[in-house]
């Protein structure tokens, strides 16, 4: 049985949401209950895999027994066994903080709501674990298309949004399927391994760097990198909060991923960091990226949209520290992965409950949470602490790496960018703690009896807030152990030629 983990990881997903689909029709009171077992068996899986990666190191799974590269591989290692058990977890701890929310807002198609959750999970978590490029393709499809519709299921501008996303979505998809296609004509071959393995032989072709650019320009359209953001902010905001607490951490980070896994391991890092004109660019883009992003969140009047805004800056963050191309960067980058996908989890499953009682996500409508929701509060402020980089949680210790290879690299118009976006992100967030904490200002002047009576507490059930709790701590978690996860995972993924 341990040695099918790897492909247990999208099957269980895969067949679970043509078994609910299935319940949605005949008992739906089973549903839910099936969907979260199937999530935790995939993240049993995962974490098994990620023990034996420890202990063993790489773990190359032959799906049907075809080796390749004529079949299919699943390959886990050092770079994406982490990367897999946050995805699972993220999923499965969203659907069970988002049980009240859904059952409410999707009762009349639950089978449906919960079939398209785990064919995303299948997708994202797919393409993290395979080991071929056109696969990685056909997986990014099945998590784009059932994200498209997940986002559509939204209310109001919904259904524009997540058009919207579909057609710069399938753009970016058609960018990376071309580049994969001219990637074939050059090396006759789709397995990652082997292509890293003819690269060298093929260093001078114009092929392989046109396909290697087409990939590239494919991947930064999924993932949002500025200026081809547009899509993003609306899609997670309008989206339904179960939704938008599933996609938003999830799919620009596995989009980055993607990235890190085609430098390093489909195109390889001498071919990929072997054009500092390429480099510096992408690095000033992704400057760009943080500043932009973080003067827009600046600029937002609802929770949701700031958010969003936020999500742009951290993805400039990542494609920045990568493509700075040394140890330090590609190591900032991918430990950000991890925690960027636990806070964004987190902040974006404090604006569920939130909404869930306020019914709004406008900053005048938040005044006195922390009297009313001091839990959901004080967990979102974790998550909040996190995204600005206070130490000990896990966002720290990731800027920090970055802001090291910055200056590793004297690139110090992306240290300035990321101190920015830090600083910037501190006013974002203590503005919100302003309003929920004193407002309203008005209650109790010149009243003293008021602050004898001052608002109810009246937190949202504990199925909503057990899990926002539980996900915030893990932000201290990842902190506290962000060395052991650098210097037992990451760095052994890193290639030993990149100082």
């Amino acid at each position: 049985m341990t040695q099918q983990y790897p492909a247990l990881l999208v099957t269980i997903p895969l067949l679970s949401a043509l078994v609910v689909s299935a319940m949605g029709w005949t008992n739906k009171r089973w549903c839910f209950p099936v969907a979260v077992a199937a999530l935790a068996g995939a993240l049993a899986s995962a974490t098994a895999l990620l023990v034996q990666v420890l202990t063993s190191g790489t773990i190359i799974y032959e799906m049907a027994g075809w080796k390749p590269p004529v079949g299919i591989n699943y390959t886990i290692d050092y770079l994406n066994a982490p990367v897999l058990v946050v995805v699972l977890a993220v999923a499965l701890l969203n659907l069970i903080g988002a049980k009240e929310r859904i059952e409410k807002e999707f009762s009349d198609r639950l089978g449906a709501y919960l079939a398209l959750y785990l064919l995303f999970v299948c997708g994202m978590t797919g393409i993290v674990a395979t080991g071929d490029a056109f696969n990685l393709y056909v997986l990014l499809e099945i998590g784009s298309l059932t994200g498209y519709a997940l986002i559509g299921l939204g209310k109001e501008r919904a259904a524009l949004s997540s058009l919207n996303y579909l057609f710069m979505g399938t753009i970016g998809a058609s960018f990376y399927l071309l580049g994969i296609g001219y990637v074939y004509i050059a090396t006759g071959t789709l397995n990652m391994m082997d292509i890293a393995r003819l690269v060298p032989q093929l260093g001078g072709s114009p092929t392989l760097f046109l396909a290697f650019i087409i990939c590239m320009a494919g991947l930064f359209v999924k993932m949002a990198l500025f200026p081809m953001h547009g899509w993003l902010p609306n899609a997670y905001s309008n989206a339904p909060s179960a939704s938008g607490g599933l996609i938003a951490p999830l799919t620009t980070k596995v989009m980055i991923y993607a990235m890190v896994r085609a430098g390093l391991t489909i195109f390889t890092p001498e071919y990929t960091f072997a054009r500092p004109m390429l480099s510096s660019t992408i690095v000033w883009i992704a400057t760009f990226a943080i500043v932009f992003g973080s003067l827009l969140a600046l600029m937002q009047r609802r929770l949701t949209r700031m958010l969003t805004y936020v999500i742009v800056a951290e993805v400039g963050y990542m494609v920045g520290g990568f493509w700075l191309g040394n140890k330090a960067g590609i190591t900032g980058a991918t430990l950000h992965i991890i925690n960027d996908a636990a806070m964004t989890m987190a902040l974006f499953m404090a604006v569920s409950v939130i909404t869930y009682k306020t019914k709004s996500d406008k900053f005048e409508d938040l005044a006195g949470l922390f009297a009313k929701m001091p839990f959901t509060m004080l967990a979102f402020g974790l998550a909040a602490l996190a995204v600005i980089g206070i130490p000990p949680t896990c966002g720290f210790f990731s800027k920090w790496y970055l802001i090291t290879a910055g200056i590793d690299a004297g690139n110090w118009a992306f240290v300035g960018a990321l101190l920015f976006s830090s600083l910037v992100n501190a006013v974002l967030f203590f503005r919100i703690f302003e309003i929920a904490y004193f407002e309203p200002f008005a209650e109790g002047h010149g009243d003293h009896g008021s602050h004898h009576h001052g608002p109810v507490m009246a937190e949202a059930p504990l199925t909503m807030v057990a899990p926002l709790v539980i996900a915030a701590l893990s932000l201290l978690v990842l902190g506290l152990y962000s060395g052991d996860i650098v210097t037992k995972l990451i760095q052994l993924a890193i290639p030993a030629g990149i100082a």
